[in-house]
């Protein structure tokens, strides 16, 4: 840990951000079990109401249900980040720790930095706690396979939801994001393709940035292959790949049917955790993004598509 991230660990461990407390411990009903998306655009049009000064619900886009994908705009400055929940439809969990930090970020910005939340961006497969998602072909996707990147894709773009997230970063000119799906008890960074050569200049930094996240979890941190296994067509790399965004998968938790008390859990590990992360982002894209390695298509087997 470099000596600049464990003074900003220390300050942030004495100084716990104003309305860390207030996140909640007990959270409202309906149950994350059965919450549905009419439930959590209730959620965000509520929060918008309740902290004028800082937050403002935005529809991202359109979904391949042909529901407005929601999301919230909170806090202000030149630097954009994300942090996008249940790619998905089955990863429930994922949705209530994306709702917590937007309700604890809402009541205490962070200084100099504008933060999208969106929650679900699998709208049909979220009320359907539907892993997959289907595309206007009629189809089942897998979300997080469907994004172009330098070892090939299992889309590219097959879903409205893909193509509506990429089109929205570089639109916002998104800096810094978090990913949140379940269940891998990690936090980990490009590369996650199946290659050789795994390495990116920012190794250190994207440690540092996971390491930071983890300080209440204790999640593993590291490269995506290595901790869980290589993909084809995910977002982290491919936010990474085409724009230097500092991309961050968050896989929470122990399972993707969590017990209420478990969600709880999560959201009370990981909520500092992506405040921090996002705290110490750079403010501005990475500049050497492309990928030098080489491609090893048969890596690809071990993708299981169950993270």
């Amino acid at each position: 840990m470099t000596p600049s991230l464990a003074l900003a660990l220390a300050l942030t461990s004495l100084a716990p951000f104003a309305g860390a407390s207030a996140v909640r411990t007990e959270r409202a009903q309906p149950s994350p079990r059965t919450r549905t998306y009419a439930d959590v655009k209730g959620f965000i049009l509520g929060l918008a109401a309740h902290h004028p000064l800082t937050t403002r619900a935005i529809v991202v886009g359109e979904s391949d249900s042909g529901e407005k994908v929601m999301g919230l705009a909170i806090g202000s400055g030149e630097v954009h980040d994300l942090v996008v929940g249940t790619h998905h439809g089955n990863e429930y969990g994922a949705t209530e720790v994306a709702l917590a930090f937007a309700e604890s970020i809402a009541q205490a910005p962070i200084e100099g930095r504008l933060i999208y939340v969106i929650p679900v961006l699998n709208v049909n497969g979220y009320d359907g706690r539907d892993r997959s998602e289907f595309g206007l072909d009629q189809r089942s996707h897998d979300p997080n396979r469907d994004y172009p990147g330098p070892c090939g894709t299992e889309g590219p773009f097959a879903l409205k939801s893909t193509k509506t997230l990429a089109d929205f970063i570089d639109r916002e000119n998104i800096v810094a994001s978090a990913t949140l799906h379940t269940y891998y008890p990690a936090v980990v960074y490009p590369w996650g393709i199946p290659a050789g050569d795994l390495s990116t200049p920012y190794d250190a930094p994207f440690r540092a940035l996971a390491e930071a996240a983890t300080v209440e979890s204790g999640y593993a941190v590291g490269n995506s292959t290595e901790v869980i296994y290589s993909a084809v067509g995910t977002f982290e790399d491919y936010a990474f790949w085409k724009h230097g965004v500092w991309s961050l998968l968050f896989e929470l938790g122990f399972s993707h049917s969590p017990s209420d008390h478990d969600v709880q859990r999560m959201i009370q590990v990981n909520v500092p955790g992506l405040r921090r992360m996002m705290t110490l982002a750079p403010g501005a894209r990475a500049p050497e993004h492309a990928f030098a390695g080489r491609c090893e298509p048969g890596r690809a087997r071990f993708d299981r598509h169950d993270e």
